[in-house]
């Protein structure tokens, strides 16, 4: 890998935005040290020529990858096993970097060592265009860390995240294809092999929000239910063979495996910890809460939303009694449903939507 940075554009009719995307990576300094892949996912507009003019204006730097249809995981899956780089950053074709940070963030990526690295990014307001900051206290305070001193200090979203490229490869970590949210997937399935973080504080991302076909709008959500479903079941069902697996650990005192490492999913080696097995809880607790949120959307009248929500919350009791319990506190209105064993529906789920509103006006 002679690449400081591979950086995935994963792109699917995103012509009016790529060309901004791509323009923000190109600074002389730094060119030679990054590679940027545009992964063409079969694309029915101009993406993949604007994705091509780059790669000609600036060859060994700009990659253009074409393939059919297969869903933002696919996209991250192809990039990858494309990856030149020591360091893996997504970022989305309709969003960009702010180029000076971008720049600064790659300078210090040369001599970096830690598995994750860290760092600010802002939320634009695509209306009105206003950037709301995001930043992480904790790390500030610890900009050099392990991954289980800042677990459960801070959440890292993908928009914060680089990792450490052979963390992705030689764990042979995959995304569901087909499928909308696996952006949670993403951020999770490296824990189990990630030990240091570094934090830089910088403005990388620009997360460009209020896009109307955007698939985290309620709308989105609505519309892709199933998908949100399957992705949260699959992050409760890896918590659970994650902390199954710290358990067994826990209980063999005479073992010939090296001591706090097991077998992982991809072949790799998990680093077994209470830390990382709460982390990983707290993360498919928040998705159980937003699921609840999901369903609470829907009109009253629709009945078979109501039942999909309670064989829902069933099936998480089943599959994790601690992830349910944890889920609780993510969502006044799921504790306040449970509690009621589903009663007064319309009461609860409408008193959701009213606070919901309140805190976007």
């Amino acid at each position: 890998m002679n690449k400081v940075l591979t950086i995935v554009v994963p792109s699917y009719n995103v012509e009016a935005y790529l060309k901004d995307t791509l323009n923000s990576f190109v600074e002389p300094e730094i060119l030679e040290d990054i590679e940027v892949l545009v992964v063409n996912d079969g694309s029915k507009d101009r993406t993949p020529e604007i994705a091509e003019s780059f790669e000609k204006k600036y060859p060994g730097t700009f990659r253009l990858i074409s393939k059919e249809n297969g869903g933002h995981g696919s996209t991250i899956n192809r990039g990858i096993e494309e990856a030149s780089g020591r360091y893996f950053k997504v970022v989305d074709g309709d969003d960009w970097v702010d180029t000076k940070d971008f720049t600064r963030m790659v300078r210090r990526l040369k001599t970096a060592e830690s598995d994750y690295v860290v760092t600010n990014y802002y939320k634009v307001n695509d209306v009105t265009k206003e950037k709301t900051p995001e930043e992480f206290p904790y790390f500030r305070e610890h900009p050099k860390c392990s991954f289980d001193e800042a677990a459960g200090q801070s959440e890292i979203p993908m928009h914060a995240l680089v990792i450490r490229t052979a963390i992705l490869k030689e764990n042979q970590i995959r995304l569901d294809e087909r499928c909308f949210y696996v952006d949670n997937e993403y951020i999770t399935f490296p824990i189990p092999y990630v030990e240091t973080v570094e934090y830089y504080d910088l403005f990388v991302y620009m997360y460009r929000l209020a896009v109307a076909t955007q698939s985290v709008s309620m709308k989105g959500f609505q519309k892709h239910l199933p998908d949100h479903v399957k992705v949260t079941k699959r992050l409760v069902d890896f918590s659970e063979e994650y902390t199954a697996a710290l358990k067994k650990q826990l209980r063999v005192k005479d073992t010939s495996e090296e001591p706090g490492r097991q077998e992982g999913a991809g072949g790799g080696k998990w680093l077994l910890s209470k830390e990382k097995a709460r982390y990983l809880r707290n993360q498919a607790a928040i998705m159980v809460g937003d699921q609840a949120g999901i369903y609470a959307s829907f009109p009253l009248s629709n009945r078979d939303i109501r039942l999909q929500f309670i064989a829902f919350d069933q099936e998480i009791k089943e599959k994790s009694p601690a992830i349910y319990r944890l889920s609780d506190g993510k969502s006044r209105m799921l504790h306040a449903l449970r509690k009621n064993r589903f009663k007064r529906y319309w009461f609860w789920t409408t008193l959701s939507k009213l606070k919901l509103r309140m805190r976007q006006s």
